[in-house]
């Protein structure tokens, strides 16, 4: 199905990298090359990565680079289609009953399911999308919904399209920008991926890891900056139930600047709860900033 109208563009990948970077968001050139190219040839785009690594950040910053709206879909256990896809409006379908008996009417049921009382929830609303600039839909975590809720995707994925049994097939007059992304807690069904192009996301080199932490935390110094992304990497390397993504850097390194922390001492092991997730992982930290700290 070919869908017509305007879509937002890109002059090429240096373009997304210089964008992006006004939105404050440091982009690699392999995840700029997989948001061009997504863009550039209206394909689904799935982005995969370990908690914590920019991926819904990075589905923001698009909309923002290209000057459009953005819908989000933040998926879980049990999402249905009548929250994710359409849904009817029976409070008023109920009323235009009662209303219709009080005049004396009848009401056929194509009356009761037309456009009037349909609900438009983020996928259709992006279907429907009349403004001048086509939205970025974000499928945010799609590894948490059910495998069902991966088959009710396939035809808006692969047709921008989504079918309501009471109207007929509904498609997007102009092409939108679909972003998915998975922490990877399941596996993805092939038909699902076969319809996206692909990228994962990895965690950040210690040159970049250090540019976001100037951008974002520009209160703290070089030097604990410099300190803090090289502790971060090595406790990566650690046997953790979770891995701190650069979102717990940042946090780690805003509460270090915070309270006035210029440095990483061996005697000071503030604000490490902003890297751990779980108790165990906590200890393994402390364990391991005890030595690192003690290093010049």
């Amino acid at each position: 199905m070919t869908v017509p109208g305007p879509a937002p563009t890109f002059t090429d990948v240096d373009d997304v990298i210089r964008r992006f970077d006004a939105h404050d968001y440091l982009l690699d050139e392999g995840t700029a090359t997989a948001l061009f190219l997504a863009v550039e040839l209206g394909r689904p785009l799935l982005l995969e990565g370990e908690p914590g690594v920019g991926k819904t950040t990075a589905a923001k910053a698009l909309a923002l680079a290209l000057d459009a709206p953005l819908i989000r879909l933040q998926c879980y256990e049990g999402l249905t289609a009548s929250e994710a896809l359409y849904d009817w409006n029976h409070q008023r379908q109920l009323l235009a009953i009662r209303l219709a008996e009080s005049r004396g009417d009848t009401l056929r049921e194509a009356d009761l399911y037309s456009e009037e009382f349909l609900l438009e929830r983020p996928v259709l609303q992006c279907v429907r999308h009349r403004g001048p600039t086509a939205p970025v839909l974000l499928v945010d975590e799609i590894d948490r919904a059910d495998d069902e809720f991966e088959a009710l995707l396939l035809e808006f994925l692969g047709e921008f399209a989504v079918t309501v049994p009471e109207l007929g097939t509904l498609a997007a007059t102009r092409r939108p920008v679909v972003v998915l992304t998975s922490n990877r807690s399941r596996d993805l069904h092939d038909a699902l991926r076969r319809r996206c192009l692909y990228h994962w996301i990895d965690y950040p080199d210690r040159e970049r890891a250090v540019a976001i932490l100037r951008r974002t935390v520009p209160v703290a110094n070089a030097a604990l900056i410099a300190r803090a992304a090289e502790f971060v990497a090595t406790v990566r390397t650690l046997d953790l139930d979770k891995a701190p993504g650069i979102a717990e850097t940042i946090d780690w390194v805003s509460a270090l600047a915070a309270l006035g922390v210029s440095d990483l001492v061996r005697s000071d092991a503030t604000g490490l709860a902003a890297l751990a997730k779980t108790p165990d992982d906590l200890d393994t930290i402390r364990g391991a900033y005890g030595e690192f700290a003690g290093t010049p």
